[in-house]
């Protein structure tokens, strides 16, 4: 089993403030996290249970894959956890960080999608990673929420318990993070978001600028550099920040799936559930990070893929009917929003 697998030692040089036992106290936290989403989830969905793959990398590692499929809620979902090590960087990470280049690797996290059954209830995405590579370490993550069916309030709870996740580690994380998570669930070719954002981050070494993507010129970017660079914060820290932020994850979603998942709708509302469905295809193959570093380091297709909805499709040139919620999704919600801030009228 892999829980009982020996994690390799890495030569590399001290990084600093790097504990001896960083890699396994993640990877129990990362197991930990998974096993928390999971059971909730059953108990969630009421019908629904998760089907679980273990799986061994021929070059190093492995992971547990669980997938629910037909369930009462969750028309199909998966909560996976990785632990995969080698000594072949692949080339997305040499491409960001030279400097990790000439040694081994480690990495490790939970990721999750989960696509329910009613169009009321929104498509709801998690990751949380950490990775070694001899002098290179860092955090990364997120969470990010699609709507197919625009309710300000349900966006509002997202960001609002995301934020206090944020808050508790440093007052600077959520705007810069929030900003950087518009910025990556982001379909150029559309010229549109994803969802409704959330959280995202990368290279989080407690080190330098808290952004640490492409663009200089972007949000995300700007805010990080009126924030200037924080205090040196400590692999604790961090670690801790990321622990948080897992565990923020069912409080600010639960409550959105409970307040709609009982919603009656028609074939209106799940043909454009199916429609956007492909948005979240389109990203996850030509975008996402993680798809991409999982099929370089010759992870396992099948859970790497277990983020595609079950059944989507494409209609040439739609537009949505003015003044419709369809409408009011493109406009307002596919925006970035300030949704931690929002205040219903009622």
């Amino acid at each position: 089993m892999l829980t009982n697998a020996k994690i390799p030692t890495l030569i590399a040089e001290p990084t600093h403030n790097l504990p001896t036992d960083a890699k396994t106290r993640v990877s129990q936290f990362m197991k930990q996290l998974q096993d928390q989403i999971s059971q909730t989830l059953v108990e969630l969905d009421g019908m629904g249970q998760f089907h679980e793959d273990s799986w061994e990398r021929p070059e190093g590692g492995g992971g547990r894959s669980r997938v629910m499929r037909e369930g009462a809620i969750f028309e199909q979902g998966g909560v996976n956890f990785s632990e995969v090590w080698g000594t072949q960087l692949p080339p997305s990470i040499v491409a960001q960080r030279p400097e990790a280049e000439g040694h081994g690797f480690y990495a490790t996290g939970t990721s999750m999608v989960l696509h329910p059954r009613n169009p009321y209830v929104p498509t709801v995405h998690l990751n949380y990673r950490y990775f070694e590579a001899g002098p290179v370490w860092w955090f990364g993550g997120g969470a990010d929420l699609t709507p197919y069916y625009p309710f300000a309030e349900d966006a509002a709870h997202f960001h609002k318990t995301i934020k206090q996740a944020c808050d508790a580690n440093s007052p600077d994380y959520y705007p810069v993070f929030k900003r950087w998570c518009d910025e990556y669930f982001y379909l150029k070719h559309r010229q549109e978001t994803r969802g409704v954002g959330g959280l995202f981050f990368d290279y989080q070494d407690g080190r330098g600028a808290l952004y640490r993507g492409p663009h200089t010129d972007s949000a995300a970017a700007v805010y990080s550099n009126e924030v200037g660079e924080l205090a040196p914060r400590t692999w604790e820290q961090l670690f801790a920040f990321v622990q948080d932020c897992g565990s923020a994850f069912l409080p600010s979603y639960v409550p959105i799936v409970e307040r709609r998942h009982k919603m009656e709708y028609s074939d209106r509302q799940r043909n454009f559930q199916l429609y956007r469905r492909g948005r979240y295809v389109e990203f996850n193959l030509v975008y996402d990070r993680g798809t991409i570093f999982g099929l370089q380091t010759n992870g396992r297709t099948e859970s790497i893929l277990m983020s595609l909805p079950p059944l989507v499709r494409w209609e040439y040139g739609y537009q949505p009917e003015p003044n419709s919620p369809e409408a009011e999704l493109y406009e307002t919600f596919l925006k970035p929003q300030d949704w931690a801030n929002y205040i219903s009228n009622q």
